[in-house]
């Protein structure tokens, strides 16, 4: 049987292990590993991926607040909200105008809107949209192709890595930038501390969900690819906590608060020296 090749890079992939679906499935997929690009790549993709998004424990399309990790996702988001208006700001300090794309159940969009900034978003998932337009007043739409008009910023939070046709994706987005506008892409990075301590039980893998696993070389080189280059990278600190607790219980079927509390801050202390974040955003222009 042949090497089988990236759709992204097409450069040849190799097996290097598998990993379990813990939310949805229970099946196992495999990790295929780009040499050349240093990115990871799920095998293989089911047909009927939007089946496995179908659970409450997808928290991104979801309100509840029953569990202490729910609580905690919550909070934390809520606590980013704040953060990526900043990271906006520092790279457009004028900016009226940003596309959440993926925005799930719409937070961070009525976030913005409280601040007077124009808002659009595209989110799939029907469940997740209803709510998004309650908060938006019908400001979320099901495709990107039913978004007009150019945006300062268009943001992605953790959502490329879910995105079957990437090339074409990043080809729409770039056409609905305004001049000097950025887009703001944030994603796993299974370079860090918590991806390489917990292996297989790395929450962030999350398969078959997430298609895609980047390192920050992957981003700069895909990017590159659509004659766009990255020109700021910072950390989402909170990330390696959650993923940290996640994976303790994929890992040992029990939370161990204590120890994944202290595997997150292991994780982002190291990366103060290797840059290698739990998650990353990059700021990302055309040439």
């Amino acid at each position: 049987m042949a090497q089988p090749v990236s759709p992204l890079s097409g450069h040849k992939i190799k097996k290097i292990q598998p990993v379990k679906d813990y939310l949805v499935s229970g099946q196992v997929f495999d990790l295929y590993h780009d040499a050349e690009w240093d990115m990871l790549l799920s095998f293989p993709v089911p047909n009927d991926l939007e089946n496995y998004y179908k659970s409450t424990a997808y928290k991104p399309h979801h309100h509840q607040n029953r569990s202490f990790t729910d609580m905690l996702y919550n909070l934390v988001r809520k606590q980013n909200y704040l953060y990526k208006y900043r990271l906006i700001k520092h790279f457009v300090p004028d900016f009226k105008s940003v596309l959440d794309y993926g925005t799930a159940t719409g937070e961070f969009l009525a976030f913005l809107k409280q601040k007077t900034i124009k808002v659009s978003g595209v989110e799939p998932n029907k469940i997740a949209r209803e709510i998004a337009n309650k908060l938006t007043n019908g400001k979320v739409s099901v495709s990107i192709d039913k978004v007009s008009g150019k945006y300062d910023a268009i943001t992605l939070w953790h959502v490329l890595e879910h995105v079957k046709e990437v090339d074409e994706l990043i080809d729409k987005l770039k056409q609905r930038l305004s001049q000097n506008g950025i887009l703001v892409i944030a994603v796993p990075n299974f370079k860090s501390y918590d991806a390489q301590h917990y292996g297989a039980s790395w929450a962030a893998y999350d398969v078959p969900r997430h298609l895609w696993h980047f390192s920050p070389v992957a981003i700069q080189k895909l990017f590159q690819k659509h004659q766009m280059q990255v020109v700021g990278q910072k950390p989402l600190y909170f990330d390696s906590f959650y993923v940290s607790l996640l994976s303790e219980q994929y890992k040992t079927g029990k939370k161990n608060l204590i120890k994944a509390f202290f595997t997150g801050l292991k994780s982002n202390w190291y990366a103060r020296k290797t840059g290698q974040y739990s998650s990353l955003v990059y700021i990302i222009q055309a040439n």
